[in-house]
């Protein structure tokens, strides 16, 4: 089935996603790499992580390096192109655990995403937002679902004229709704960021 006709069943989302175009997920070829430049980006707009990403790239001749390149690169010379303190660590962290554990397809084809979150959060630096991202745009798993993700809550307290007074009460309306979505909450979510982030 078409995820669309699926979403259509909810008729909210329905308008919504009548007025965008379909969405395609793409696995990213090494999730490594992903996720170092998943917290490089952090809190950063497009364009400055975009500059950081291309000298962190520049380190490396250009090319996406292995995680025992990185773990090999000076903490002086990450801090060098412009990662604070923290990030310089969880970079090195990410590169550590690849080596010692291993973030690759092959290992984690075979986990489902709830494995897949608990199995990347061991890595100080990375959290379950992180790691949601992942599952979406790094190993393009269709059906996930950012509860705590801002821009979801926003637009759906928008769409579905929910209240965040009650956090507990707020959260279970969130998680009732996202489940009509399933399997397809990924392209949901997609949907909904796409729709607050062009709509007024």
């Amino acid at each position: 089935m078409d995820y669309r006709s699926h979403l259509a069943k909810d008729k909210k989302l329905k308008k919504l996603i009548e007025q965008q175009e379909a969405y395609t997920l793409r696995r990213q070829k090494d999730v490594f790499h992903y996720l170092c430049a998943s917290i490089i980006s952090q809190q950063l707009s497009a364009k400055v992580a975009g500059t950081i990403h291309g000298r962190f790239l520049n380190l490396y001749e250009r090319r996406i390096p292995l995680p025992e390149e990185v773990l090999a690169t000076p903490f002086e010379t990450l801090r060098g192109i412009g990662l604070s303190n923290a990030k310089a660590n969880y970079v090195h962290n990410v590169a550590r655990f690849a080596v010692g554990e291993g973030i690759d397809h092959r290992r984690l084809r075979k986990m489902d995403n709830e494995e897949i979150i608990g199995y990347i959060t061991q890595i100080k630096g990375v959290g379950r937002w992180t790691a949601e991202m992942m599952l979406m745009f790094g190993l393009g798993r269709e059906d996930v679902f950012s509860m705590d993700d801002l821009g979801i809550q926003n637009a759906m307290i928008r769409l579905y004229k929910l209240d965040r007074t009650d956090k507990k009460a707020f959260r279970g309306e969130l998680l009732r709704i996202s489940q009509k979505w399933s399997p397809y909450r990924t392209y949901a979510c997609m949907h909904l960021w796409h729709w607050k982030d062009n709509s007024r």
